[in-house]
């Protein structure tokens, strides 16, 4: 019976240094969660129970418990490498099966798939029409591989100061090409027609003879167009007319085989202040085609296609799954793991949000091995390991002395 003990001794302690090596292999693996070996007491019983004075029968590992704390998070600088600050697992799909992870270092394939290292590809929420996401179902997050589209222009935002004290222009009428004719002029600001294909709107302050009057000329191209319309401020140099601040432009064909250019200027905000003309905002709504420069991650999840042309394109928003008994998950290696009946049922959602954590793009979550602590574990396995092998050195000579006597 105590050779059974002892060699269950043996089997623990083996356990443990078989738990602390394979802690020690993992010190740089990504989203690794370091495991520790649990252990519980045997007694031998019967249909009567157990006796009072029962002695143990030795030891069994009773569980090898995954510690799921929070590990370091490292920068990498490395667009699809994610990191979560906080509780929450990526979830992605192999194969038609639904796994977890915590290592975020994923990676495109052949086809724009965003992947883990072993081919799981990572769930998102997808984009919706309204401009949001579609939380009801995942999908695959796949990134842009073509250009952004442009967008055509169809307002012009101008807001300036026109001098109080102007006089009419010396030379009339009025001629773009004559600085004299007109007493301020916006300068130029870059619109783009349906093909992205860049024009050049301009717009030219004129002094009327009647107090706080001014005519506006809009150009495209050096061309015309529509006739000028008046503005009117009030004694205080505040725009009362056009009253929305609105000045529709004639329809421009820019003979690049795109679409009719229809722009409207905004000047709402403007004022007749001072002795100075200032040009104090200007600004309109359209892009040309650009590239793609990089993939970027808000903290709630959302990955962003950002182009040349300054347009951010949302492609999906991360989902983040968490269990009530993470400790319940099968580790099914590639730092994977899957839902189990002890792990509960799979609560989906989107990071920064309930308890979900953060998404740190550019970062990696260390492993949770302290090497520290591993080899000090190692050292007490050891320990243990010996001791048992002693006992049963220990047991062979009080038998072997029984046997001898005479």
């Amino acid at each position: 019976m105590s050779f059974t003990t002892s060699l269950s001794g043996i089997n623990a302690a083996n356990a443990d240094l078989n738990v602390t090596s394979n802690n020690i292999a993992n010190a740089s693996t990504v989203g690794f969660k370091t495991s520790r070996a649990e252990f519980a007491d045997l007694f031998s019983t019967t249909s009567y129970g157990l006796a009072r004075n029962a002695i143990g029968s030795g030891v069994k590992v009773s569980n090898i418990a995954q510690q799921f704390a929070q590990g370091n998070i490292d920068p990498t600088g490395r667009s699809l490498d994610f990191a979560i600050d906080g509780e929450g697992f990526f979830t992605v799909v192999k194969n038609g099966d639904t796994l977890y992870t915590r290592a975020g270092n994923f990676q495109p394939d052949s086809s724009g798939y965003v992947i883990t290292p072993d081919g799981a590809r990572l769930q998102v929420y997808a984009p919706n029409a309204s401009g949001g996401f579609d939380v009801g179902r995942t999908t695959d997050l796949k990134l842009a591989t073509t250009d952004s589209p442009p967008r055509q222009s169809s307002l012009v935002e101008l807001m300036v100061t026109l001098p109080g004290a102007a006089t009419e222009p010396t030379v009339q009428p009025f001629d773009p090409s004559d600085a004299n004719s007109y007493n301020a002029g916006s300068g130029g600001v870059t619109v783009y027609d349906s093909l992205g294909v860049p024009h050049v709107q301009a717009s030219y302050f004129v002094k009327t003879a009647n107090p706080n009057e001014w005519q506006v000329y809009n150009y495209i191209d050096g061309n015309p167009v529509g006739a000028p319309t008046t503005l009117q401020f009030d004694s205080n140099g505040a725009l009362v007319s056009p009253a929305d601040g609105r000045v529709a432009m004639d329809p421009y064909a820019p003979g690049t085989g795109a679409g009719t250019l229809e722009l409207s200027l905004d000047i709402s905000g403007s004022t007749q202040y001072g002795s100075n003309f200032a040009l104090r905002s200007v600004n309109q709504d359209g892009v040309a085609s650009g590239k793609l420069t990089e993939i970027d991650v808000s903290e709630d999840g959302v990955v962003y296609a950002r182009y040349s042309n300054g347009e951010d394109v949302p492609l999906g928003q991360i989902v983040l799954t968490n269990f009530v008994n993470p400790q319940g998950l099968q580790a099914v290696g590639n730092n994977m793991w899957a839902a189990t009946y002890s792990s509960g049922t799979p609560r989906s959602g989107t990071p920064d949000s309930s308890d979900f954590g953060r998404i740190q793009s550019g970062a990696l979550e260390a492993s949770t091995v302290d090497l520290t602590e591993q080899l000090v574990n190692m050292i007490t396995a050891q320990r243990n390991f010996q001791a048992n092998a002693q006992m049963i050195s220990t047991q062979d000579q009080a038998t072997q002395t029984v046997i001898n006597i005479r």
